[in-house]
């Protein structure tokens, strides 16, 4: 009767990680960029009372096992790295990627982070930055007296001079892919870092080669669907009153054992 009280409590657990999860997941539905991460579970260790092919009776043996499962545990947080939804914005800095790949910023430390927000700012010295203040890498510096800001969806970079007809090529801005993006670590303000599970950053230029393309002037939004979110809710809120009617059940029985008389 024991094991039912720890196995109910397990889920119990498993079920408030994924609540967690989901509350995370709509906190961030305005996020740009924001992707919604789906928690993995597995069930633990079975306690065997009797194999399949034990001898029951002479001439005869079980065909099947009889086990006692100990519950769940979960074993991972995994980004979904879905598309999302791409909205006009009309600034000329912001980015969207359609696609594969991530934005490359350089941290305060000098270590690269990685980003799907393409919400860039010009810094004091003229350098293409996020709202954290990191650049964007390769560095881009724009003229003080640029006029207009052009980005080709393969991420050329043009920019528009007093005096000049004719739009000038200022550099490339390049894109990251990883083998196994799901094992990238978020560090939170929508970075990301590279792992020995993500594997080595592989960079290349937009819309070639399986990288995603540059949309100028518009932003991806985050792909949390609130309906799928709401239905997770519902289902692991039912799932977590059920496990607790399970030790509720399991104390009674527990209950009633004590209370014989001869």
């Amino acid at each position: 009767m024991e094991k039912s009280l720890h196995t109910a409590a397990t889920g119990m657990r498993a079920q408030q990680l994924y609540i967690d999860t989901i509350a995370n997941n709509l906190a961030n539905v305005n996020t740009t960029g924001f992707k919604k991460s789906k928690v993995e579970f597995q069930d633990l260790l079975y306690q065997t009372e009797r194999s399949a092919g034990t001898t029951v009776s002479q001439g005869s043996s079980a065909p099947t096992e009889l086990q006692i499962g100990c519950g769940t545990r979960p074993v991972s947080t995994t980004k979904m790295f879905t598309q999302g939804d791409v909205s006009q914005t009309g600034n000329s800095l912001d980015l969207a990627i359609e696609g594969d790949g991530f934005f490359q910023l350089r941290m305060s430390d000098g270590s690269t982070a990685y980003s799907r927000d393409g919400s860039f700012k010009i810094s004091g010295d003229g350098q293409l930055v996020n709202s954290d203040g990191y650049y964007l890498e390769p560095a881009l510096t724009i003229p003080q007296d640029t006029q207009a800001i052009q980005i080709s969806r393969d991420g050329l970079v043009y920019v528009l001079l007093p005096g000049s007809a004719e739009a000038q090529e200022l550099g490339q801005i390049e894109i990251a892919r990883f083998l196994n993006p799901g094992g990238l670590k978020s560090i939170g303000r929508n970075l990301l870092l590279e792992t020995s599970a993500s594997g080595a950053p592989l960079i290349g230029v937009p819309d070639q080669d399986g990288y995603g393309g540059l949309w100028q002037g518009y932003l991806e939004n985050s792909n949390v669907e609130v309906v799928e979110e709401m239905v997770g809710m519902i289902t692991a809120q039912r799932a977590y009153e059920i496990n607790s009617k399970t030790i509720k059940t399991a104390d009674d029985m527990m209950g009633l054992v004590n209370n014989l008389k001869r």
